[in-house]
């Protein structure tokens, strides 16, 4: 979210689980965000992004993202075609896969998998429109940094 500069916040809980199968090129990510856990760095706009007026956490308390991945890069998984429910709506959304890496942890010696990912996407959309009778940009830009091993 952005007016006058631009907003940058994160969700400090979140779970999922991300499907990798590497021979046959194939996978899913699914993930759930716990709304309440908004983060700017600034309590009072915390308070006010969890309000009624933005993300209404009370009436809405998780997002989540269901997708398959739909284009490889080699091995390596480029991009995840899928749908993020937000305040109750559910749309498209192409989330991109910017770096994708699988090796053994130095320390445990288990294998372990890291992502880089990005999506945009218009938050009026999901009827999470205020500011924009402001001028405020609808545009979110999601940065995803995501580590995780393979189930046991």
């Amino acid at each position: 979210m952005g007016g006058l500069s631009v907003w940058r916040g994160k969700f400090t809980a979140t779970s999922g689980k991300v499907v990798y199968d590497k021979a046959a090129k194939a996978g899913s990510i699914d993930v759930t965000v716990d709304m309440s856990s908004i983060d700017f760095g600034m309590p009072k706009l915390n308070e006010h992004a969890k309000s009624a007026e933005i993300f209404d956490v009370t009436k809405f308390p998780t997002a989540t993202y269901s997708a398959k991945f739909t284009r490889f890069n080699g091995d390596v998984p480029a991009e995840a075609e899928g749908t993020l429910t937000m305040h109750g709506v559910t749309k498209p959304v192409v989330l991109k896969i910017n770096s994708f890496l699988c090796k053994p942890n130095p320390m445990s010696k288990k294998e372990v998998c890291g992502a880089d990912a990005s999506a945009t996407f218009n938050r009026a959309d999901f009827g999470v429109n205020f500011g924009d009778k402001y001028g405020f940009k609808q545009e979110v830009t999601l940065q995803i940094q995501v580590e995780g091993s393979p189930a046991a």
